[in-house]
């Protein structure tokens, strides 16, 4: 008789090997396709802060400045607009797009602390820079100390 060591997880390893194996499979081939849903993209955004403001990048290749539209209102500062499928000469088909097209939106709750009137954006090399600057009380203060 030979001793078998018992793997209890053994069968539950396979099926979530299995599971990734069918995520990895359909999401490569859903960025490859044309077809994919517009309504998935977003363009990626980073937000930083510094003691005088905020600064939001959005990354929007491609893009020109009548392509998209940003506004704020009540305390909500939204980009919107969108990127149109590039024309290709009938010459021409698409053997793989993974470039995404379509309408976005993207919004950002701003805190009170901002001076909405004070927002300015600029856009070059398909990065758009939106600066929020704080308002004179939400900058932190110098104390001075003295000494008795």
């Amino acid at each position: 008789m030979e001793l078998v060591r018992w793997e209890p997880f053994e069968g539950l390893n396979r099926l979530h090997s299995r599971i990734s194996d069918l995520f990895d499979e359909n999401l490569s081939r859903a960025r490859a396709l044309p077809s994919v849903s517009a309504e998935a993209w977003l363009p990626p955004v980073d937000i930083l802060e510094s003691k005088d403001a905020y600064l939001i990048r959005a990354e929007l290749p491609g893009m020109k400045k009548e392509d998209f539209h940003l506004e704020v209102n009540d305390g909500t500062l939204t980009l919107t607009g969108e990127r149109k499928v590039e024309a290709v000469s009938e010459a021409m088909q698409y053997q793989r797009s993974e470039r995404v097209n379509g309408k976005f939106a993207r919004s950002f709750h701003l805190p009170r602390t901002v001076q909405q009137d004070g927002i300015k954006a600029n856009y070059q090399d398909g990065i758009l820079e939106i600066q929020v600057p704080k308002a004179e009380e939400a900058k932190p203060k110098q104390i001075a100390i003295t000494v008795h």
